[in-house]
């Protein structure tokens, strides 16, 4: 046996052992997860006395009153509303703009790509807190506080710095065959993009959509600082004043877990549909 094979080897095994390492921690993670969303549910159809008096115990009776009444009570009806016309429009937005600004920055001069690339990579590390006075007061001068308007515009210009990160990396994975064909036909940069580039970031595109609703869904720091009537609240604020009614008027549990139940439900069955166009859009973007 050679001499490579021998040192080979032992490089082998700890590379296994690495691999069956993350492989578990992988799983412990996920089995955690599954085991807070099973008590959760579980615990969302029980009433607070049982709750309270054994929070691991199953249900003796369904209480499923507990959705119908935080449902009911919370304000949900009118926030999910908000959430969906906030969230939706502002992925949507993200992506249009996101989209070509990555594949300009990829298909580019290599140099100055990277050099724009490090700097968004900076703007996507900026903690929120940082910034968030002077955006309070931009957002005041413009005339743009407590408007569903002026939360879409603040959630589109924060959160295109990762989505043009991400997308630029999956347009630099693909081949540069067809464009070089496209532009020997007389095809200009634009038509390139829209008729032959874009259709083919399919999955790309929609993993930037989706990663985005997904936090969108959940955001919570921007719309309590730049929301401030009930009217124009997002289901997490709707939440948080649920949160509130329920510790001034006496907690019942029951129901508060079934409206945490009823923001996460969406987000998990987005998840479950769409999960494995996440993994393909984040693997194939990280090719290059």
């Amino acid at each position: 046996m050679s001499q490579v094979a021998l040192r080979s080897r032992p490089r082998r095994r700890r590379a296994g052992g690495w691999r069956t390492v993350a492989s578990t921690a992988v799983w412990l993670v996920i089995a955690f997860n599954l085991a807070v969303f099973a008590w959760l549910f579980i615990n969302s159809l029980r009433s607070h006395a049982e709750i309270f008096a054994n929070p691991w115990g199953l249900p003796n009776v369904l209480h499923t009153e507990n959705w119908v009444n935080a449902w009911t009570t919370s304000g949900f009806g009118a926030a999910i509303g908000n959430s969906v016309l906030v969230c939706v429009t502002s992925a949507v937005g993200i992506v249009l703009l996101s989209a070509p600004a990555g594949y300009i920055l990829a298909k580019t001069n290599r140099r100055l790509s990277e050099v724009a690339l490090m700097y968004i990579a900076v703007g996507v590390g900026v903690p929120m807190q940082v910034i968030v006075i002077p955006l309070f007061t931009i957002v005041q001068t413009l005339g743009l506080l407590n408007s569903l308007f002026g939360l879409i515009v603040v959630y589109i210009a924060l959160n295109l710095p990762f989505s043009v990160f991400l997308l630029a990396g999956f347009f630099r994975s693909m081949p540069d065959e067809l464009e070089e064909a496209a532009a020997l036909d007389g095809a200009g940069m634009l038509r390139i993009f829209a008729q032959i580039i874009a259709p083919m970031a399919r999955s790309g595109m929609t993993t930037a959509l989706i990663l985005n609703l997904v936090w969108l869904w959940a955001e919570v720091f921007l719309a309590l600082i730049l929301i401030q009537s009930t009217e124009k609240q997002t289901l997490p604020l709707a939440l948080l004043n649920f949160m509130a009614q329920q510790q001034y008027g006496g907690n019942d549990y029951g129901q508060l877990l079934a409206g945490i139940g009823i923001i996460l439900l969406p987000v998990l069955a987005a998840y479950i549909w769409l999960g494995r166009r996440i993994i393909e859009g984040m693997t194939v973007g990280a090719g290059k």
